[in-house]
């Protein structure tokens, strides 16, 4: 009973010295130990087990020296706890007396800074009674400074006001004009002083003043510049300047009025001149209203320069009214005469009128334009005056069209032209005859074009330089260049858009009648497309071709067409440079570029289909020579040397006519390779059956080919380039095909299973189709490709599952005697069973 009390006891005390991790990590910090006594993990077994490892450790003398250091280590353990539970008796004691001394400092603390704060109170105290009549003194000398100030302001007030009463009586707008700034400046002093009657008197007074002086200065301006009447206008005087110096400080209506007043009589003379039942009028003598008005700028530069301040810019003004009143009385007269406007009148006008306007940003800044008091220009177009370029720039313009570059040389940029489309703005309702004469010019020459083409012919080749670009796209786009030009003066609006669809049907056109009208034509038959009127059989075997003109020709055609889609591209940048921005996606040339892209094809189609065309005789020997009988391997066949000459006959002469379009070379080159060779294999195949001599052969004549075929971008050339990347690997994927069919025909067709292995490993086809092919080339008979057909389907690799695998499967179709034979056997059980 008391052993089991003792095991819970020591349990319960286990339980109470379990430590967590933490702390026990803390304790092995702060006292580290290496007893395994004072591990957290201590086992008494295996510590017991560590002291006595052997029975033979067990004896009474190892037993008492165990038992006197366990003696020791209790006692020490005892002393050490004895010493610590003292000590923490001793720091309790400590720390209340620390505790103590720490409140009577602190409380010592507060005490001195209580007297501390007495004596600042006490300091404060005494520096205001020191300074209360320092600042009874300050608020006493402000206050009469403010007053003497103040007092001296409304003596100030009190006499101006008097003073200018008394000048503006007597028309003494000179001395008027400075003391009422200064009258003006005073009274803004004495804005917070307005509840003080006398005040607010004297503000009254300066009021009345103002719009005297301007009822006063008008009436002046009127009697000297009557608005009706028959008397001439007054000349300049200085009592009318200082005038306009007082106006200045006024009202700004009054200002206004008297520009307003003096613009009108100005111009008066120019709206009885004028009139729309005049003669002078109509638009072939516009030249006369520039005139007029600039005449009347030099009058009144010579009579009223001085008068008017030159902040108030009245020659501008005079010139800005003249051009709203010009703009509206043509915009009148154009619609009462429409049908008499005629494109070289209304061009004539415009000229005229645009360089007037680049006289008025010559001479005015336009800085008036965005003034309140005068009427603005409804979205005045701020775009650079063409008319004002030089002749030399204009001279390189045309150059860089003929070389099909429609970017403006370099030169400085011109200043915009404040002033543009101020009077020019009432021209373009009536844009549409110049937009319909430009469509009667441009047909007109197209039809030059086609006519100058029929009788002087074809250009003549040039190898030099490359197939001649026909002189008439360049003559084209230069008319197209000032047609764009001329009208972007014109306006950037509607009528550029509606000139770009004129642009576009003109450009369908040459496509239609000067380049693909003239190529040779084509039709299309069950064979595909043939040149039926050039590619006829002659007597032999030899097929018609192009003569070195017609080669010429359709190179020229193909560079023309190259240089009218590079140029096209500029033009719609240039069009949208030029029209609105509102209006920029409404320029779209893309289908004109794609027509001229068609004629490039159709150009590059007729090339092939001619060199083409010239080896297919060639190839048709090859097929029906007898292959089975050739005894020795020698030189190439005839029909190789065939092909290589019309190769070397036309290739040369294509390359030399597209120097200057190189990338369409290129492109020939690339779709005649993928023409012939597929075309060659096919003949290929009809060579059958073939010996094992007549495979060499045919395989040497394979090569050779392919040799040329890689050759074909630089022959007959002395300088030899290396050929195009995407082309090399056209020829050599296409030639190793038939060098590898040719040498499956070469091997033995036993062991089958070699055989078909052979195949499937050099072609990597699986086609039936083609392996019939190599059997019948083979002269193998039909009761023995059956075989070789029933074990080429077995070794076929497995097709892969899902759509891709479709076309795999369908090359497994039975052959026609298999389908025939499952018909056949069908039929037999349909009679068993009726």
């Amino acid at each position: 009973m008391m052993e089991e009390e003792e095991l819970e006891f020591v349990e319960e005390l286990e339980a109470v010295l379990q430590l967590t991790p933490d702390v026990q990590l803390a304790i092995e910090q702060v006292f580290p130990s290496q007893d395994p006594l004072d591990r957290a993990d201590f086992n008494a077994v295996e510590y017991i087990n560590t002291l006595f490892p052997t029975e033979q450790f067990v004896t009474l003398h190892n037993l008492r020296d165990l038992d006197k250091q366990i003696r020791v280590k209790f006692k020490r353990l005892d002393d050490n706890i004895r010493t610590v539970v003292r000590g923490q008796t001793n720091v309790g004691q400590d720390g209340r007396q620390a505790l103590e001394e720490a409140q009577k400092a602190i409380q010592q603390l507060f005490g001195k800074i209580k007297d501390i704060k007495d004596k600042a109170e006490k300091s404060e105290q005494m520096v205001k009674e020191i300074t209360r009549d320092i600042k009874q003194l300050d608020h006493a000398k402000r206050h009469l400074t403010t007053s003497i100030t103040t007092l001296n302001h409304l003596h100030m007030l009190a006499g101006g006001v008097d003073s200018l009463e008394a000048m503006t009586r007597r028309r003494q707008y000179g001395e008027v004009a400075n003391l009422l700034q200064g009258v003006m400046n005073v009274l803004e002093h004495f804005h917070k002083y307005m509840g003080i009657p006398q005040i607010r008197q004297l503000s009254e007074r300066v009021k009345a003043a103002q719009t005297e002086l301007g009822q006063q200065i008008l009436a002046d301006f009127e009697e000297a510049f009557p608005s009706q009447g028959t008397k001439r206008p007054g000349g300049p005087s200085n009592v009318l300047r200082d005038a306009c110096q007082v106006a200045n400080i006024l009202d700004p209506r009054i200002k206004q009025e008297i520009i307003k007043k003096f613009i009108k009589q100005h111009l008066s003379e120019y709206l009885v001149l004028f009139q729309e039942n005049q003669d002078v009028a109509w638009l072939d003598k516009i030249d006369r209203r520039y005139a007029w008005v600039k005449r009347q700028l030099v009058d009144y530069e010579e009579k009223y320069g001085r008068m008017f301040p030159r902040e108030w810019y009245m020659a501008e003004r005079i010139a800005v009214e003249f051009c709203h009143i010009t703009r509206t009385e043509l915009a009148k007269i154009m619609r009462t005469r429409a049908k008499e406007i005629e494109v070289k009148l209304l061009l004539f006008a415009i000229q005229r009128t645009t360089n007037f306007e680049g006289f008025l940003a010559k001479r005015f800044s336009g800085c008036t334009l965005t003034d309140g008091t005068l009427k603005k220009l409804e979205s005045p177009p701020a775009s650079t005056n063409p008319f004002l370029e030089d002749e030399p720039a204009a001279e390189m313009e045309e150059l860089a069209l003929e070389k099909g570059d429609l970017e403006q040389p370099k030169k400085p940029k011109a200043p915009d032209n404040p002033f543009h489309g101020i009077v020019s703005k009432c021209f373009e309702p009536h844009l549409y005859v110049y937009i319909e004469s430009q469509d009667k010019n441009l047909g007109e020459l197209i039809d030059r074009f086609v006519a100058d083409f029929k009788a002087q012919g074809p250009p003549k080749p040039n190898t030099d330089e490359g197939g001649a670009v026909l002189p008439s796209c360049a003559d084209l786009f230069v008319y197209y260049k000032k047609c764009m030009v001329q009208c972007s003066q014109l306006s950037t609006g509607e009528p550029m858009i509606a000139l770009t669809t004129i642009f576009q049907k003109y450009l369908r056109e040459y496509a239609w009648k000067i380049l693909s009208g003239n190529l040779p034509k084509t039709t299309s038959s069950s064979g595909g497309l043939t040149i039926s009127s050039l590619l006829k059989e002659k007597e032999g075997s030899e097929a018609a071709k192009f003569t070195l003109e017609e080669l010429g020709l359709i190179c020229s055609i193909l560079s023309t067409a190259e240089y009218c889609l590079a140029t096209t591209q500029q033009l719609e940048e240039k069009l949208k440079e030029k029209v609105d921005v509102s209006l920029t996606e409404r320029i779209n040339l893309t289908g004109e570029m794609d027509t001229f892209s068609t004629v490039i094809s159709s150009s590059i189609q007729l090339l092939v289909q001619d060199l083409d065309a010239a080896c297919d005789p060639a190839l048709t020997a090859m097929s029906k020579m007898q292959w089975q009988n050739v005894e020795h391997v020698g030189d190439q066949s005839p029909y190789v040397t065939s092909v290589i000459l019309h190769i070397k006959q036309n290739v040369p002469i294509i390359r030399d006519n597209l120097a200057s379009t190189r990338k369409y070379f290129t492109q020939f080159c690339i779709k005649f390779a993928n023409s012939f060779i597929p075309k060659f294999i096919t003949h290929l195949f009809k060579c059958k059956p073939i010996s094992m001599v007549g495979a060499e052969q045919l395989l040497l004549d394979t090569h050779s080919l392919k040799m040329v075929l890689l050759d074909l971008p630089s022959i007959g050339s002395q300088v030899v380039r290396k050929a195009p990347a995407s082309y090399t690997k056209i020829v050599v994927k296409g030639m190793t095909r038939a060098e590898m069919i040719l040498k499956v025909v070469m091997a033995p067709h036993e062991p089958l299973v070699v055989f078909v292995d052979n195949y499937i490993k050099l072609l990597t086809d699986c086609n039936t189709e083609t392996f019939q092919k190599i059997l019948d080339m083979k002269g193998l008979k039909r009761s023995e490709q059956s075989s070789m057909l029933e074990l080429f389907r077995q070794r076929l690799p497995t097709p892969p599952s899902g759509p891709e695998g479709s076309s795999s499967l369908s090359l497994l179709a039975p052959t026609p005697e298999q389908e025939s034979s499952r018909i056949r056997k069908l039929e037999k059980l349909i009679k068993k069973r009726l």
